[in-house]
């Protein structure tokens, strides 16, 4: 038991801060309700982690974990849009001008307007996960993960551009 206790210390602390930003990402930036998804996570994570089966990376696994509860906390609520910047990137922008924090605003903005699949993707990939690794996640293939992030860079440009919040 005190393995599994060390283990899950290790996963908790080696991915706290990764699952907490993807839940910001879900919630428009709010801390409060991010912070709860995180522990729902990371509570799922401690009641199942005898059961992994080591299918896929362990990290894999519980941004599975993440994914999949932020969506069943997006059907609850019907959608949850992202027009207030997430906080987390806010903060490094203080030195840049105002207009790239306008354009960041925007463009979270028009992430908020994706479907729930495409959010989780785009997501993901700004999380800086490998394409291989968000393929797991949602099931998809490698190759339907590269064309869809195409698409949703392309989106995304055209809704930023156009100033569509």
């Amino acid at each position: 038991m005190k393995s599994l206790d060390h283990q899950f210390k290790h996963l908790y602390e080696a991915n706290y801060n990764k699952v907490l930003r993807l839940c910001l990402g879900y919630t428009s930036g709010d801390t409060m309700l991010s912070k709860d998804l995180t522990q729902e996570v990371f509570i799922k994570v401690w009641q199942n982690l005898e059961s992994f089966r080591q299918e896929s990376s362990i990290s894999t696994w519980i941004y599975k974990i993440a994914v999949n509860t932020c969506l069943l906390e997006l059907r609850k609520k019907k959608t949850i849009g992202i027009s207030d910047h997430l906080n987390h990137l806010e903060q490094p922008l203080e030195n840049t001008s105002a207009n790239m924090d306008i354009k960041l605003k925007q463009l979270y903005s028009c992430i908020g307007c994706l479907k729930p699949e495409n959010k989780s993707i785009i997501l993901l990939e700004l999380e800086g996960l490998p394409q291989k690794e968000i393929a797991e996640i949602t099931g998809l293939s490698h190759e339907a993960i590269r064309v869809r992030i195409h698409r949703i860079k392309n989106e995304l440009t055209k809704c930023v551009k156009n100033d569509n919040i």
